[in-house]
């Protein structure tokens, strides 16, 4: 194991286990963060103005940007695998707050997902969207770290593979642009709204 994900890991990990508080509230982060974005997205899709097309449609980006940013992770675990910390490291030098399977360290489905989420809504979702879901995705990042179940360059990694992931859906994004009027013509939002009030 390199250098810097030994330091890294225990830079972190070292503060798990001396405050029940933060550990149950990294312990949350690091599980449930689809949960979280689940929420976040309906919250956006509901709570923006009925008119406003561009931004919903930032949302599904944002969405689709994760769901390939977790088909990268599905590639590379296959190519891949690393052992993770818990399996490695001597027991008694480190605090695991989570149970996981022994499955592949690198990369971090949590961390790609969130941050698929997070740089796809960077370009035209709402500022609360961009800034809520890159906190989210930075909170998941050194969450999975702090609860011992990813090295440093697992979360850097899939951050990396987050961000284009988002870059390669907003190329391509009028492919998914049927799909978010679907979801402007069931609720009424956009250009069907301006129709329905006429």
């Amino acid at each position: 194991m390199n250098l810097f994900d030994l330091s890294g890991y225990h830079l972190i990990n070292q503060w798990a286990g001396h405050h029940p508080i933060v550990d149950k509230i990294m312990a949350f982060f690091a599980q449930y963060a689809l949960e979280l974005y689940v929420v976040l997205f309906l919250l956006a899709w509901f709570t923006l103005p009925k008119s406003e097309s561009e931004k919903r449609h930032a949302l599904v980006v944002a969405g689709f940007s994760g769901v390939l940013a977790l088909g990268f992770n599905a590639l590379i675990s296959q190519l891949f695998f690393r052992p993770r910390p818990f399996v490695t490291l001597p027991k008694d030098t480190f605090t695991q707050l989570i149970p996981h399977s022994l499955d592949t360290s690198f990369p971090s489905d949590h961390t790609s997902g969130s941050f698929g989420f997070a740089a796809g809504s960077w370009r035209k979702a709402s500022f609360w969207v961009r800034w809520s879901f890159t906190l989210l995705a930075i909170l998941v990042a050194i969450a999975r770290v702090y609860t011992g179940v990813h090295w440093p360059t697992d979360v850097l990694a899939s951050t990396i593979i987050g961000i284009v992931s988002a870059k390669i859906i907003w190329l391509i994004n009028p492919v998914f642009e049927p799909l978010t009027n679907l979801g402007l013509r069931i609720f009424h939002y956009g250009k069907y709204a301006i129709r329905n009030s006429n």
